[in-house]
């Protein structure tokens, strides 16, 4: 042999040899470790799809609340505003017994009267009205009364409204409850 065969001999040699000895890429290893059936797979699988799940569970309870939130930003404004609700009825009832009062009662019934609509419109409703059942989830009792033209159970005296935003109880209606008359 000549010594150019030899030296094309050695060079195949190490050719074949490195070719051999490079690693096997990163697919070809998990190829060779995970097969379709092999238990490894499916428990991959499994977890894969428990974080999937998962991830799209916690999406959606972030909606939820972020929707909640904005529902109920106003909720402390519109607390605060209840009060001036009051007054306004207040100045409605007293001024309602007087003659001299008549064209101020009708400013303040407009201006109750648009407050409300205005307050409706974000979501603010008044509960709490005469002969209605009572209800302690919106009712708060103050007394009892016997009354024979109002139903045992249901609200006889109204004496202060309630409100609600939205499904959310802000303050009960305080009311007086008929109960049978005692004989």
């Amino acid at each position: 042999m000549s010594e150019q065969d030899l030296q094309e001999e050695t060079l195949n040699s190490e050719t074949s040899s490195e070719e051999q000895e490079q690693p096997l890429s990163l697919e070809e290893q998990c190829k060779e470790q995970v097969c379709p059936q092999c238990p490894v797979n499916a428990e991959a699988k499994d977890i894969q799809l428990h974080a999937l799940a998962e991830m799209e569970n916690f999406k959606k309870r972030l909606q939820k609340e972020h929707d909640e939130i904005k529902l109920y930003a106003t909720e402390r404004l519109i607390t605060n505003i209840i009060p001036v609700l009051d007054n306004l009825d207040l100045a409605i009832q007293y001024g309602s017994k007087e003659e001299a009062c008549k064209d101020m009662l009708q400013g303040i019934t407009m201006t109750k009267k648009v407050f409300l609509d205005t307050l409706k419109l974000h979501g603010v409703s008044d509960i709490g009205e005469m002969n209605e059942p009572f209800n302690p989830e919106i009712h708060e009792a103050l007394s009892y009364e016997e009354n024979p033209e109002v139903p045992d159970g249901h609200v006889s005296t109204l004496h202060q409204k309630g409100y609600q935003l939205h499904k959310r109880l802000l303050r009960p209606a305080k009311v007086s409850i008929s109960r049978a008359m005692s004989n």
